[in-house]
C-alpha cells in the first residue's frame, strides 16, 4: 500500500509519503526505505482474524502520513467496509484481470480455463465490494495457446507496471476517465 499526497514531484502530481505492508518482509518496504520514503509493516498474523484490530493498527501510520490517495498493489487482505469508507474515492487498486471478469484470486488460471483469448489488468477505485469499484484503467494482453498461468502472469505484470503509474498520474491530476493501454 502506498500513501500519496498531492504535491508536484518533478513532473508527477503526487509524491509517496508512506509505503505500508501487512508483510514485514515485503520487498517494497526495503525499496521504499532505500529511496528515503517512510515505511510501516503491520503484520496481520498476530491479530488472528480480528480485522478491525488489524486495520486500527494499520491506520496509525497511514493517518500520521496524511495521504490524499492510497494505492493498493499486492495487498492481499480484504479491507472492511469501515476502512474503505474512510478513504472513499481516494483508494485505488490494481487487479490482474480485465474486471469485471475474475475478481479475487487465480485470475490467470481462470482465464486460461475459460478459453479466453485476452486477459490483462485493471485499475479501479476501491469500494466495499471486492474488485468491483469504478474502472480507471485497463491493459490487454493476448492469451496464447501454450500459456501457463505463470506465463500469462508475467506478461500481465509488464502491463501492470505501465498501467498503474499512468492511471495514478491522471487520478492525481483529477481525471477519472477510463485509460486503455
Amino acid at each position: 500500500m502506498v500513501a500519496l499526497c498531492h504535491d508536484m514531484v518533478r513532473d508527477h502530481p503526487c509524491r509517496p509519503v508512506l509505503v505500508a505492508s501487512n508483510d514485514p518482509e515485503a520487498a517494497g518496504l526495503k525499496r521504499a526505505a532505500e529511496m528515503g520514503i517512510a515505511t510501516a509493516a503491520v503484520d496481520h498474523r498476530p491479530f488472528k482474524g480480528d480485522r478491525a484490530a488489524f486495520e486500527a493498527a494499520l491506520l496509525e501510520p497511514i493517518l500520521a502520513a496524511k495521504p490524499d490517495i492510497l494505492c493498493l498493489a499486492g495487498f492481499m487482505r480484504v479491507l472492511t467496509p469501515a476502512f474503505v469508507a474512510r478513504f472513499e474515492g481516494r483508494m485505488l487498486n490494481i487487479h490482474p484481470s480485465l474486471l469485471p471478469k475474475y475478481p479475487g484470486l487465480h485470475t490467470h488460471a481462470r482465464a486460461i480455463a475459460a478459453g479466453d483469448t485476452e486477459a490483462g489488468c485493471s485499475v479501479h477505485e476501491v469500494t466495499a465490494v471486492l474488485d468491483d469499484g469504478p474502472l480507471l484503467g485497463r491493459a490487454v494482453v493476448p492469451v496464447l495457446p501454450q500459456d501457463s498461468p505463470e506465463d500469462l502472469a508475467a506478461r500481465v505484470l509488464v502491463q501492470e507496471h505501465r498501467l498503474y503509474p499512468a492511471v495514478l498520474r491522471r487520478f492525481g491530476a483529477g481525471e477519472r476517465g477510463l485509460l486503455s493501454l
